[in-house]
């Protein structure tokens, strides 16, 4: 019993560490960090060691605002969701980017709706005040709100990255209705949203070439963060209890051994 219970401790030490490590880490400043796996699909958030690339996450949202903004809306993403446990925005640049926006708020003592900055604890602002007035200035389609777009279409972030890769010229004898747009990503090969990438659309502030690939390969990127932004968050604590089940394994095992070793011995021949 007295090895078992040695046993229990060091394994129970070990534990503790195990808990404390990531708090005084925390508290000293230092980033928890877990290891990172590049996965061979090249998206660097995949697989059970994936996490966001912030660098990436900027500038999708960078290709969002100033290419996807104009139509479709982040109905479930506040403008304090962008800080530096999003994707790196400070408190000062979130404030800033809300003050940009005005939104409608009221009634005020008058019994009148008014125009205000939006706050940091506000959703992002749409482009439009309602449905009817997204439908009358395109065409009567609706823009789909793009904050869980990724899981609310099937095949996910590839069927995205295919989609706004996916425009070309139409084949020969190819009939597209009038006001369509051939897409080999969508069913009927035809979209009614023109192309809304084009080479060097926008200007990276990291310098990286805005390419098609590119700031498709951001935009869906970001908007997998707005779908699930938690998931590396879910993933360090996954690794934690993962490991904290294996050593709490080893215990037990130990333990049985431990307890029911004198009903161990072989039988004698008779």
């Amino acid at each position: 019993m007295r090895r078992a219970r040695r046993i229990a401790a060091a394994v129970l030490a070990m534990l503790g560490a195990l808990a404390l490590c990531p708090a005084a880490q925390a508290e000293q400043g230092v980033p928890i960090d877990i290891p990172s796996i590049l996965p061979p699909e090249g998206w660097s958030f995949v697989g059970p060691f994936g996490r966001w690339d912030q660098a990436q996450l900027r500038r999708g949202f960078q290709v969002y605002s100033e290419t996807c903004a104009g139509c479709h809306s982040l109905q479930h993403v506040a403008y304090r969701n962008l800080t530096a446990l999003g994707i790196g925005f400070g408190p000062e640049d979130i404030k800033a980017l809300a003050a940009s926006s005005k939104l409608e708020d009221g009634p005020d003592e008058n019994g009148k709706m008014f125009k205000r900055p939006a706050l940091p604890a506000d959703r992002i602002v749409p482009p439009y005040p309602n449905k009817e007035a997204a439908r009358a200035a395109n065409k009567g389609m609706l823009p789909p709100d793009l904050s869980l777009i990724v899981k609310a279409r099937k095949g996910g972030r590839a069927f995205l990255f295919d989609f706004l890769t996916g425009y070309a010229k139409p084949p020969a004898g190819f009939e597209l209705r009038r006001g369509m747009y051939f897409n080999t990503a969508v069913h009927g090969e035809q979209t009614g949203m023109a192309p809304p990438l084009a080479p060097d659309l926008v200007v990276f502030e990291d310098g990286t070439e805005a390419s098609v690939e590119q700031m498709a390969t951001d935009v869906t990127a970001f908007l997998t963060w707005t779908a699930d932004p938690h998931l590396e968050l879910r993933k360090k604590l996954g690794l934690k209890v993962v490991i904290f089940l294996a050593l709490l394994t080893i215990m037990f095992i130990a333990l049985k051994r431990e307890v029911w070793a004198h009903l161990h011995h072989p039988r004698r021949a008779v």
